[in-house]
């Protein structure tokens, strides 16, 4: 692989005709069915699939009849693995990128593959489709003129850091989260912004228990206090 150009000047090079492709293929946040027609057929066509839990890629797999290779690709292994990849495709492998729900690339591992790609002229294609953050923006309730996604906040080192930092931000803003520390964050969220900012916590995302919180602060948490909370969450928070 050739060394990244040190210029701040944008490089517009030919893509490598004979070269494969990178696919990013959203997979469904939950609904199976919250997948597109294209997204299948691609899947169907490539030489190879990398998924970042073989289970849980799968499952959404067999449910399509998809018979492909399947190879893992996660952050434990994609720095050992990318210039293997992009070897493949500059031997004219087609590889798609699945990554266990949503869009690769929105806090979930993409971006090292997709920058090699495009530092070896490899064609790198996104398919539109599913992401967790955008229904739950759309049906907070809150204003989405303006709006920046946070995605996980850090869990230690620099928390505090980044909480202060964002006490100002006059934008509606999102963050995923996991169940178990749900309640963490919310009381950190209170700590920073205040127990009346209004805020919509939303889990479950098109699936039968989907549910969408809404209110202030105070009330959300006190809500999820009182019960087991499962399933993947995203937080909509109103700016300042």
């Amino acid at each position: 692989m050739t060394e990244s150009s040190s210029s701040s000047e944008p490089i517009f090079s030919a893509v490598n005709e004979a070269a494969g492709v990178l696919y990013l293929v959203p997979s469904p946040i939950g609904n199976l069915g919250d997948i597109t027609f294209r997204a299948i057929e691609v899947l169907k066509m490539v030489d190879l699939i990398l998924a970042e839990d073989t289970r849980t890629s799968g499952f959404l797999l067999r449910h399509y009849e998809i018979h492909k290779p399947v190879s893992p690709y996660h952050q434990h292994n994609e720095h050992r693995i990318v210039n293997h990849l992009v070897e493949q495709m500059e031997a004219g492998k087609t590889i798609a990128l699945l990554t266990d729900a949503g869009t690769p690339g929105v806090s979930d591992p993409a971006f090292l593959l997709v920058r090699a790609c495009v530092q070896e002229n490899i064609r790198v294609e996104c398919l539109p489709g599913a992401t967790a953050f955008v229904p739950a923006l759309v049906n907070s309730a809150l204003p989405m003129n303006s709006f920046c996604f946070e995605g996980f906040l850090p869990l230690k080192k620099g928390r505090q850091t980044f909480l202060k930092r964002l006490a100002e931000e006059t934008r509606t803003m999102v963050f995923y989260e996991s169940p178990v520390r749900l309640l963490k964050t919310l009381k950190d969220f209170i700590e920073y912004f205040g127990v009346e900012r209004q805020c919509c916590v939303s889990r479950e995302l098109t699936k039968k228990f989907e549910e969408n919180a809404r209110g202030s602060l105070q009330q959300v948490y006190d809500h999820f206090s009182q019960k087991a909370i499962k399933g993947e969450i995203v937080i909509v928070l109103a700016g300042k």
